[in-house]
C-alpha cells in the first residue's frame, strides 16, 4: 500500500508494517491491537493502543516513529518552493486539553499530568503511564493553562505561583485542576471527578460508616494521605444525608468537586477562593445561616479547627477531612494545633464533640484491577472520650482493637482481612502498614516545624 503522508489510514498501515518488520510486535499482537482500535471506533492511534496493551515500550514506539518519518522523507518528492531555512519557523501545533481529558476518561485514569519537556502522563490504578508519544514543549503547556484559566485566576497564578480551579467538559466530566510554577515554567495537573456523588458501596467502604450520618451534632473526620479518597468518602456521606434527611447542608471546598443537587436536604456549596477567601470565613458566616450539617474540604489551621470545634459543640454536625496518619495522630494533631496555654480547653472540647475518625488508604488489588480501600474506624465512645480528657490517647489503640462490636477496626485489622480474602497481597499490606507510620510521622514533624 501507498505511504501517502496526508492519509491517516495509510500512516497506520505503514506504522504496523514497520513494527512487525523490525520485530517489535508479532502478527498476533497486531491483530489484537487492531481489534481493540476498531472497538473504540478509531479514537486512538495504533501506537497508543499497543503502548497501553504493553505490547511495546515507549522506547520501541519512538524507534518505530523515527523509522516511519525516515521513510516518509525518502518517499517525498523534492521541494519546488523556497528551502525551509528561508521560511519562518512554524510554532508548535496546538494541543487540545479537552481531547486529552477525553482519553483520561476513556482509559479510566484518575489524573492527567502536563509537564514541559515531557510526554503527557496519566495515573491509572495509582501508577503513572505515558498517554501519548508527543513531547510537550513548555510553550504548549503554558498555552494550555492560559486557555483554561479565566483572567482573574491567571492573575492569581502570576501572584501566588499556583492556583486551584475546576475545568468542566460538557458530556465528559469535571476535573479538579492545579496549575503551578516550577523550575522550567508552568505545569498542570487535573483529576477526574465523577459526574455524580459516590455511594459508600461504590467506594467499597464498610456499612458501619452509614451510622456516622445519623449524628445531629459533633465532629466526624476523614483522614489519610493525599490521593487516598478522602474527598470521595466525605462526598458519599454528604450524599447519604442529602437523600435521607430534611436538613440544611453547607459544603465548603477548594475547589468544589462533586456537585450535590438538593434532594431531601437543602445543599449550599461554596468554593473557597471564589465565594469566600478562607474556610475560617465560611465557618464564621455559617453559624448565622442556620445549617444543620457543615462539610469542610480540609481542616488545616488553628483558626479553622477552632471554629469547627465550636460549631460541633453548638448543635451542628461537622464533617471534614484532614491530612493525618491515623486516629490517634489525628487527635494529637487537633490538640497540638493550639498554643500550650489553650490545649487543656481544646482537649476537653475534642473529648466532648468528637464522634468518629475514619482513616483510610488505597491498596492495589491482587488481580491488578484497580485499588481497594483499607479503613481504620474509631468510634468516640465514653472510653475514648475519657482517654482524650485524661491525656492518654496512646491507650486508644487498645480500644480500637477490642471495639469490633461497635464497628471499630484498626488499619492493620482491615489490611489483614483484605489479605485473608485474597484481595491484596501480603507484601502490599506490609508496605502500607509501614507507610502509614512514615506518613504520620512526617506529617507531625511538618506541623511541628510550622
Amino acid at each position: 500500500m501507498s505511504s501517502t503522508v496526508g492519509n491517516p489510514s495509510d500512516q497506520e498501515t505503514q506504522f504496523a508494517r514497520i513494527a512487525v518488520e523490525q520485530g517489535h510486535i508479532t502478527a498476533e499482537q497486531l491483530v489484537a491491537a487492531v481489534h481493540a482500535q476498531n472497538r473504540e471506533q478509531g479514537r486512538r492511534m495504533l501506537g497508543e493502543v499497543l503502548l497501553d496493551q504493553r505490547s511495546i515500550s515507549s522506547a520501541q514506539l519512538t524507534q518505530i516513529l523515527d523509522e516511519q518519518r525516515r521513510r516518509v522523507r525518502e518517499a517525498r518528492p523534492a521541494p519546488t518552493v523556497a528551502p525551509a531555512a528561508a521560511r519562518p519557523a512554524m510554532p508548535p501545533a496546538p494541543l487540545s486539553l479537552d481531547a486529552l481529558l477525553r482519553q483520561v476518561v476513556d482509559r479510566g485514569a484518575s489524573d492527567l499530568h502536563l509537564h514541559g519537556g515531557s510526554r503527557p502522563r496519566i495515573r491509572v490504578d495509582g501508577t503513572l503511564r505515558e498517554l501519548a508519544p508527543t513531547v510537550l514543549s513548555q510553550e504548549q503547556v503554558t498555552a494550555i493553562i492560559r486557555a483554561a484559566l479565566p483572567e482573574a485566576l491567571q492573575a492569581k497564578l502570576a501572584a501566588d505561583g499556583q492556583v486551584d480551579f475546576v475545568h468542566d467538559l460538557p458530556g465528559v466530566g469535571r476535573f479538579r485542576a492545579n496549575a503551578y510554577r516550577q523550575q522550567r515554567g508552568l505545569d498542570l495537573v487535573l483529576r477526574a471527578v465523577p459526574p455524580r456523588p459516590p455511594t459508600l458501596e461504590s467506594l467499597g467502604l464498610p456499612r458501619e460508616l452509614e451510622r456516622l450520618t445519623h449524628h445531629h451534632q459533633g465532629l466526624v473526620l476523614i483522614t489519610g494521605p493525599a490521593g487516598c479518597g478522602k474527598t470521595s468518602t466525605l462526598a458519599a456521606l454528604v450524599n447519604l444525608i442529602n437523600q435521607e434527611r430534611p436538613v440544611h447542608i453547607l459544603n465548603a471546598e477548594e475547589p468544589i468537586e462533586y456537585v450535590q443537587e438538593s434532594r431531601r436536604a437543602l445543599v449550599n456549596q461554596r468554593e473557597v477562593g471564589t465565594h469566600s477567601d478562607s474556610y475560617a470565613r465560611v465557618l464564621r458566616g455559617a453559624l448565622r445561616e442556620d445549617p444543620d450539617v457543615i462539610a469542610l474540604g480540609d481542616l488545616r489551621d488553628h483558626a479553622t479547627i477552632g471554629l469547627a470545634l465550636t460549631a460541633a459543640e453548638t448543635g451542628h454536625l461537622v464533617m471534614a477531612t484532614m491530612h493525618t496518619g491515623g486516629a490517634i495522630r489525628t487527635i494529637n494533631r487537633l490538640i497540638g494545633a493550639f498554643p500550650p496555654n489553650e490545649q487543656e480547653q481544646v482537649r476537653v472540647m475534642v473529648s466532648e464533640s468528637l464522634r468518629a475518625i475514619v482513616s483510610q488508604r488505597l491498596v492495589p488489588r491482587k488481580d491488578g484491577r484497580g485499588r481497594v480501600v483499607a479503613v481504620e474506624l474509631l468510634i468516640a465512645n465514653r472510653a475514648v472520650s475519657n482517654l482524650i480528657r485524661e491525656r492518654k490517647p496512646f491507650q486508644i489503640e487498645s480500644v480500637l482493637q477490642l471495639g469490633a462490636a461497635e464497628g471499630m477496626c484498626t488499619l492493620e485489622q482491615s489490611l489483614d482481612r483484605l489479605v485473608a480474602a485474597g484481595i491484596v497481597t501480603g507484601a502490599d499490606a506490609a508496605r502500607h502498614r509501614a507507610e502509614s507510620f512514615l506518613v504520620a510521622d512526617l506529617t507531625e514533624a511538618s506541623h511541628a516545624a510550622s
